[in-house]
C-alpha cells in the first residue's frame, strides 16, 4: 500500500493524492500535522528519499527562519525540529514499499506508483 504524508491545505499535496487515486492505487493517508511522525519514522523516510534531513525542511516557514536559520544543526537536531514543528516537513512525501519521493512537483509521484 502507498503512504502519503499529506496536508489537505496544501495544493501540491492534494494534487499528489489525486495522482495516486487516479492511478487506482490503494493509499494510506497520513495527516502528518495531526499524526506527527516520530524521529525514527522521519529517519526511515529520509533514508528512503536518499536525502539529508535538512533537504526535507521547508526553509521558508517562519518557525525555521526565527529559530533555526543560520545555526549549525546536527541531523538529529534537524529531525527533532521537524518532530517538534511538523509544519517544517516538506510535503507531500509518498512512500511505496522501499521507495519514496517528494511530490514536488507532484509528477514525481509517478516514478514510484
Amino acid at each position: 500500500m502507498i503512504k502519503i504524508y499529506h496536508n489537505p491545505r496544501c495544493s501540491k499535496s492534494r494534487q499528489g493524492l489525486a495522482i495516486i487515486q487516479e492511478a487506482g492505487k490503494e493509499v494510506e493517508i497520513i495527516k502528518y500535522l495531526d499524526d506527527i511522525p516520530t524521529e525514527n519514522e522521519l529517519k526511515e523516510v529520509i533514508q528512503l528519499l536518499g536525502i539529508s534531513p535538512e533537504e526535507l525542511v521547508r526553509k521558508g516557514e517562519t518557525i525555521w527562519k526565527e529559530n533555526y536559520k543560520g545555526r549549525q544543526l546536527s541531523d538529529d537536531e534537524i529531525i527533532n525540529a521537524m518532530v517538534t514543528h511538523p509544519k517544517l516537513i516538506e510535503r507531500p512525501i509518498v512512500v511505496n514499499g522501499n521507495k519514496a519521493v517528494l511530490g514536488r512537483p507532484p509528477e514525481n509521484i509517478m516514478d514510484i506508483i
